[in-house]
């Protein structure tokens, strides 16, 4: 009887017994960024459906977004396409996320011949010196004003459109 007992603690003690946890996890659970939502790419950039912003003074090359790339997460994350076109008409094409809240960028694919190739990258801190002009205007102005993403796809594009004019 006694082994039997002994045993029950022992099955007991190993199923799921959990303790509560301390201060100091709970406040590192909260610094830890949000977990992602799974990606798909979108269709690859069509002529008709880029929006044109300004990057700011700049001759080189003209900045696009994929209006219907864009996509506001329940993660807090704004994805979309954007092209960068040059003068010569080379364009340069990535699929890429801002997460708002923690001012980060990811690529999460970029284009060639009409075709996206996957090369998720790592979430980079978007600091003063480190982000492209492009990448601040984005964040600052279009999709993550005062560090929260836009409510939805059709306010980034009525932002963006409105600084055409």
């Amino acid at each position: 009887m006694k082994r039997l007992a002994a045993a029950a603690c022992i099955v007991a003690a190993a199923c799921g017994h959990t303790e509560e946890k301390s201060d100091w996890e709970r406040e590192h659970e909260k610094s830890l960024p949000p977990s992602e939502n799974e990606v798909s790419l979108p269709a690859y950039p069509r002529d008709r459906d880029l929006i044109e912003f300004s990057a700011g003074p700049t001759r080189d090359f003209r900045y696009f977004i994929d209006g219907t790339s864009i996509t506001v997460g329940s993660d807090g994350i704004v994805r979309y396409t954007l092209v960068a076109r040059s003068a010569e008409g080379v364009e340069n094409v990535s699929y890429e996320g801002m997460r708002c809240s923690t001012g980060e960028l990811r690529v999460y694919a970029l284009g060639g011949e009409r075709v996206w190739r996957a090369t998720p990258g790592a979430w980079r801190p978007m600091q003063p010196g480190s982000m492209q002009p492009w990448h601040r205007v984005l964040y600052r102005e279009y999709f993550c004003r005062y560090r929260e993403p836009v409510a939805s796809p059709e306010q980034a594009i009525y932002a963006l459109r409105g600084a055409r004019r």
